[in-house]
């Protein structure tokens, strides 16, 4: 059954030799490609995004939700507030805490990843500005932490916090 992408991976290889170019220029099968994101350091998607997510938490942001988490009392799931207010470089800022379960009210957006016992939450009025803004995170020495990229946004500081519609 599964000779086909071998033998394509052949007839690929022969054709770039008889071309005169290496054989280092075929492709590698998907499972290595992914070994090698992997071990390369590289975030991959190993949880379950919930359908209609307001915000799209990216894998980097995942992990460090994930050991924010950990340092919790234990069997405590994390809910991450998300929000806007007036203010910044830009006009409007992001806002983002933690909650607690009794704080989430009844109009508010939540996003369950109910795998990770983690929770983001997202006001009504918030969400007008939050609907599809990826969550990402940096642990770059200058300049890292949570990143923010938002796709209602028509401009934004250099600082990344802020942003105007």
């Amino acid at each position: 059954i599964e000779p086909y992408p071998s033998m394509i991976r052949f007839l690929v290889a022969s054709v770039l030799l008889l071309d005169g170019l290496s054989a280092a220029f075929v492709p590698p099968a998907p499972k290595i490609l992914y070994n090698k994101l992997r071990d390369a350091g590289e975030a991959v998607l190993d949880y379950e995004v919930p359908e209609e997510a307001v915000v799209n938490i990216k894998p980097n942001a995942m992990n460090r939700l994930r050991e924010l988490r950990d340092k919790q009392a234990e069997g405590n799931d994390l809910i991450l507030r998300m929000g806007v207010r007036n203010g910044g470089c830009s006009g409007l800022s992001y806002v983002m805490d933690f909650a607690r379960e009794d704080e989430i009210q009844d109009d508010d957006a939540v996003d369950e990843y109910s795998n990770e016992k983690i929770k983001c939450v997202v006001d009504a009025k918030s969400m007008l500005y939050l609907y599809g803004l990826e969550l990402d995170y940096s642990d770059e020495l200058i300049g890292g932490g949570f990143k923010f990229f938002n796709p209602n946004a028509e401009e934004s500081c250099g600082c990344g916090s802020s942003f105007g519609i």
